[in-house]
């Protein structure tokens, strides 16, 4: 059984990680180092970061890894950003290239210093890697840009197959764990990137203190936005100064949720214990392209 490296407690059998081993690992890790990336893995301390490096998928993080908001649930570093790297955009592109992804996924820290939050970056971002990897599907995990349409646009425009933006925790605990975001905003997005016809996706965590009541009303409020995807996974705490652990859920909880949500009418749920909103997300958008449940 795996301890937790913050609090040393055991953890539930259920959490157990693959470790960070294998031939692609230090190939992915290697690339990311020559490029000069970021990746959500390493910042944000991905559970799944073993089994996802092998078999070659990462989640890229543009616009540094220096984020303007202190969420109490994020390890990504806060501060004063450094300035925009517009080479970075190709690099990203080239990485994916090398890496020969189907399917890529991108995120980034928030940039509230910026005019437009970093909009012009994302959309140059998503232009090269389409330039560069014609076949490649993308999915792009969004910061909610203050709820600014005009620059959620610029995103939207540059038509990735997928714009994620993840609500985290229910209506009751955002204020706690969530720096200067709003529920209702997120929602917002969410439901103005599903008017454009994107499929669009959503994540929270569980173990914060929610009830299953405030779940399946985050549910609604979701299907409510337009959002069709929805990923379910367990709050683990990066340090000692971050919001502790309330709960460990169960596997089979987080089971009867995926049920549930997928009798409400999401096209896709990814509930388990170990799951991340880019967890298993090439399956995402072609289940929902084929109109399929899995």
């Amino acid at each position: 059984m795996d301890s937790d490296k913050v609090t040393g407690k055991r953890l539930p059998h259920w959490m157990k990680m693959q470790r960070a081993s294998g031939d692609n690992y230090p190939r992915l890790k290697n690339l990311v180092i020559r490029f000069n990336l970021n990746t959500i893995c390493t910042s944000g301390n991905c559970p799944n970061i073993g089994e996802c490096w092998n078999r070659s998928t990462a989640t890229f993080m543009i616009l540094g890894n220096i984020c303007t908001r202190h969420c109490r649930f994020c390890s990504v570093p806060t501060g004063k950003p450094l300035p925009v790297d517009w080479h970075e955009p190709e690099r990203v592109a080239e990485s994916v290239h090398i890496l020969g992804l189907k399917h890529c996924v991108i995120t980034s820290v928030d940039r509230d210093d910026l005019e437009d939050f970093g909009a012009s970056l994302w959309a140059v971002t998503i232009r090269k890697i389409k330039e560069k990897n014609p076949e490649t599907t993308i999915e792009v995990l969004i910061p909610d840009f203050q709820g600014h349409k005009e620059f959620i646009g610029k995103i939207i425009d540059e038509n990735p197959e997928v714009i994620s933006h993840n609500l985290e925790t229910v209506e009751r605990l955002t204020p706690v764990i969530r720096n200067k975001a709003r529920y209702h905003t997120s929602l917002d997005v969410l439901r103005y990137v599903a008017s454009s016809g994107t499929v669009t996706k959503s994540g929270i965590m569980l173990g914060l203190g929610e009830t299953e009541k405030e779940v399946l009303d985050t549910m609604d409020d979701l299907l409510d936005a337009g959002v069709s995807v929805m990923t379910i996974g367990q709050y683990l705490q990066p340090t000692l100064r971050h919001i502790p652990v309330a709960e460990y859920i169960a596997p089979q909880i987080f089971d009867k949720y995926k049920q549930i949500g997928l009798a409400k009418g999401f096209s896709y749920v990814e509930s388990s214990p170990l799951v991340r909103s880019s967890y298993n997300a090439e399956k995402h958008v072609h289940a929902v392209r084929n109109k399929s449940v899995i």
